[in-house]
């Protein structure tokens, strides 16, 4: 017998794994027929579809996401996103001699800092606020935008959301009057004008502070106070020279002090915070920095003290603190005692950006787990190769593209009542899908967008959780070399916060049944009767095509139907969370079926059948429609984007 002499491995010989190349999300490609080669050309096919579906041909808009696609997965942009994560911030609370540190206690790291101020070059913000853009969906444009950069952006999209609602809030108040606060219409102006801004050397982030000890997502049981300074008062802050914000703005009369117990983005200019007074819990503006003294251009913080920073699991790089107020200035907005009211417009944006930024980092992990999947070889066959490997991966892809077009769909809503139906609408293909009647586009909003915050955070946790199973163990690292490009472990963790953060699950299901029982919308106006008539109006233009599944969502849409009418309210808080699936699986299912409706794409038409099978009630569950082999040409068609049969090559 002849011998042969094996080298054994060590740290430079062996087998090295090569580095998977991840592709950007979106090809945009001008082909003349409304993007229809961008389908193919775009590694994240859920979207690329919805963009085809809410945008018209506007090449613009295309190009704006091609680019920003790619600078993404820039090494530059990478690195920043690992320099922010490996260098979370810190606070200096004291100075050299001991006495508080009110000029800058807070520091952030260099990766931080430049991200944030690269997501305000490329208008994550402003292209929703951009008036001049009225042929296009700019929600749809701006979520687009902010889908392919949030994966590499270090949790920069927090403050970028609290900043779209506040300028959402303020948008609706640059018209009211002073009243008792001179000065106030003014400074709200300069405020929205400055959120709105794409040029860093002027524009603000802002944070929202509501969580207290005491009631967590319960407001109402809020302990920080404000009251109106006295004529005296006013007058000492003015001879201090502390009348004055950090950019010469006038500062507010009401003094506000209390402790907020969790509070992101500390480093905003600016912040909207719940506080009690006289006669209720009322909307509050403060700015974060004053003036420090007279004849001087230098400034402290407004009054507020940062007590610590909180230890996370995820979101590491996001300055998230306990903060105690003592005397900030601020200026009442809206109504006194109508507080709950006014941060809803904040609530609504931030909830959609939670669903948003969760579909986001599920969308890089299944893209790093395609590129891995093309290059990883086990028992000598390529992963691609492997029956169950890819099956188990084409179900998660049918799983995040419905939670796409669902999140997507709340955003499209979000830009119609914003814009003109009649002209970003009416000539794209979703002009059947989005209502023309504003109330009800904004009734049926309402209604979905806790649906889609709470189930789309929870299943993309999931979700990632399997694309961090993909990599077998090298999906469990920290993975911060090479850019961080394989770290699905921390986008997994920073996404996990989603499903908390602007209302737990069961807050989303409250609220829910409270736009289900408003005895304002009865009739013919109510949320469930929209909502069902939405339903079989998509049903019937997807029933040539999908014939059964109709079926499916339709038994779906009658079991809601049932419950919300025969249930008293008590009961529907107890079937809450029943409710949201209820709601998430009929809207997901009209969404697909009818975006593979438009043009009869194969791999579209088999996203939707699987998903829609996946959601049938308990004893409607359809068999498998032919055998096991077809359905895996399937599989790699749905994850892969490949058409072929089983071969001898594939593994079991």
């Amino acid at each position: 017998m002849v011998s042969t002499t094996r080298k054994p491995s060590s740290s430079t010989d062996g087998f090295f794994q090569s580095i998977p190349t991840v592709p950007p999300a979106y090809t945009f490609v001008n082909d003349g027929s409304a993007n229809s080669s961008s389908l193919t050309a775009s590694d994240d096919s859920a979207l690329a579809r919805i963009l085809k579906l809410y945008l018209p041909r506007e090449s613009s808009v295309g190009v704006s996401v091609h680019n920003l696609s790619r600078r993404a997965l820039d090494p530059v942009i990478l690195n920043l996103a690992t320099d922010a994560e490996v260098n979370p911030p810190i606070i200096r609370p004291l100075n050299t001699f001991g006495n508080e540190n009110r000029v800058d206690p807070l520091i952030t790291g260099e990766g931080w800092r430049k991200l944030k101020i690269i997501g305000q070059e490329e208008g994550l913000v402003t292209a929703a606020y951009n008036e001049s853009n009225e042929q296009w969906n700019r929600r749809v444009h701006q979520f687009a935008l902010n889908h392919v950069w949030s994966p590499s952006a270090a949790m920069t999209g927090c403050p970028a959301s609290m900043t779209d609602g506040a300028a959402k809030l303020l948008a609706a108040r640059l018209d009211d009057v002073d009243g008792d606060q001179p000065g106030r219409r003014a400074v709200l102006q300069e405020a929205y004008r400055r959120l709105v801004s794409d040029d860093p050397s002027e524009a603000w982030t802002s944070g929202q502070w509501m969580t207290e000890r005491t009631g967590g997502s319960d407001v109402r049981e809020t302990e920080t106070l404000a009251r109106r300074l006295t004529t005296h008062e006013i007058s000492q802050d003015v001879e201090q020279g502390r009348d004055i914000d950090a950019h010469g703005l006038q500062l507010g009369p009401w003094r506000i002090d209390g402790f907020k117990w969790f509070s992101s983005a500390t480093d905003s200019d600016m912040a909207l915070l719940l506080a009690q007074t006289e006669k209720g819990l009322s909307l509050f503006f403060a700015p974060m920095r004053r003036r420090s003294e007279k004849q001087s251009t230098a400034s402290e913080l407004n009054g507020i003290r940062i007590q610590r920073l909180k230890n996370k699991l995820g979101t590491k790089s996001l300055p998230t603190a306990e903060l105690e107020l003592k005397g900030v200035r601020g200026w009442l907005v809206g109504e006194e005692g109508k507080g709950i009211n006014a941060i809803s417009t904040v609530l609504n944006i931030t909830r959609l950006y939670c669903a948003g930024g969760s579909a986001a980092g599920w969308g890089r992990g299944l893209s790093i787990c395609r590129a891995y999947t093309r290059i990883r070889k086990t028992r000598g066959v390529l992963l691609q190769e492997n029956v169950p490997h890819v099956r188990w991966m084409a179900d998660e892809m049918v799983k995040y593209s419905a939670a796409m077009h669902f999140t997507f769909f709340g955003v499209a809503l979000q830009g119609a009542i914003e814009q003109s139906w009649d002209s970003m609408v009416r000539s794209t293909n979703a002009a059947g899908l989005i209502p023309q009647n504003s109330v009800k586009a904004a009734t049926l909003l309402r209604l979905i967008t806790p649906a889609l915050k709470a189930t789309v955070s929870v299943n993309s946790t999931h979700g990632l959780r399997a694309c961090m199973e993909c990599l077998g163990g090298v999906g469990y690292c920290e993975n911060n070399e090479d850019g961080g490009i394989l770290n699905i472990a921390k986008i997994y963790r920073d996404t996990t916060v989603n499903a908390i953060w602007e209302g737990t699950v069961s807050v989303m299901a409250e609220d829910v049944i409270r736009v289900l029982t408003d005895k304002r919308l009865q009739g013919e106006k109510s949320a469930g009767f929209v909502l069902v008539e939405w339903t079989k109006t998509i049903l019937k233009s997807c029933q040539t095509r999908f014939v059964e599944e109709c079926a499916i969502v339709e038994g779906r849409s009658n079991a809601l139907l049932e419950i919300t009418q025969s249930t008293n309210r008590e009961e529907l808080l107890w079937r809450g969370r029943d409710i949201l699936q209820h709601i998430a699986a009929i809207v997901s299912s009209c969404l697909l079926m009818y975006d593979a409706s438009t043009d009869g794409d194969e791999r579209a038409k088999q996203i939707a059948s699987r998903w829609v099978r996946s959601q049938a009630l308990v004893g409607a569950r359809a068999s498998l429609k032919s055998s096991w082999q077809h359905e895996y040409g399937n599989d790699r068609l749905i994850f892969l984007g490949e058409a072929t049969s089983v071969s001898r090559s594939a593994k079991i």
